[in-house]
């Protein structure tokens, strides 16, 4: 799986908002990381779900349904909207979608990778609920 587990991703991006700082960026340079390799996170899913509960830092483009119905071109058509020069993590509700934006970003010679469990996973490991180290467990040891 070309994925990044919850620990990772938070670790990537610097704590997220635990530190106090909203948007995840502990050494103030605005990249949302401590050391500047923080990836951009692509969030896919549809705007509402996106306000209602998201990582800090994240961008919205809400292609879920386009790509859920086998439709890439809604993705490629706003390509200029994601940066060429970081990585890219995607995510969606559980990591399944999040797959194929994957692909495609791939295709399009993005460095991505997709959350596994999604925004699933992200708040199973933000509430260390027994669900996601079981998950966890499983990802480690594939």
């Amino acid at each position: 799986m070309n994925g990044i587990r919850p620990d990772e991703l938070d670790d990537r991006l610097g704590g997220g908002s635990e530190d106090g700082n909203e948007d995840g960026d502990t050494d103030g340079n605005g990249d949302g990381g401590a050391d500047g390799d923080a990836p951009f996170v692509l969030d896919i899913r549809p705007a509402d779900a996106y306000e209602s509960d998201a990582i800090d830092g994240s961008h919205n483009l809400p292609v879920y349904g386009d790509l859920r119905a086998g439709d890439e071109s809604a993705l490629r058509s706003r390509l200029e909207e994601i940066p060429r020069d970081r990585e890219v993590v995607t995510v969606c509700k559980m990591g399944i979608v999040a797959k194929r934006a994957t692909s495609v970003l791939e295709e399009e010679g993005y460095d991505a990778r997709t959350l596994a469990g999604g925004m699933s996973g992200w708040n199973g490991y933000r509430a260390g609920s027994l669900g996601y180290t079981l998950r966890s467990l499983w990802w480690r040891i594939r």
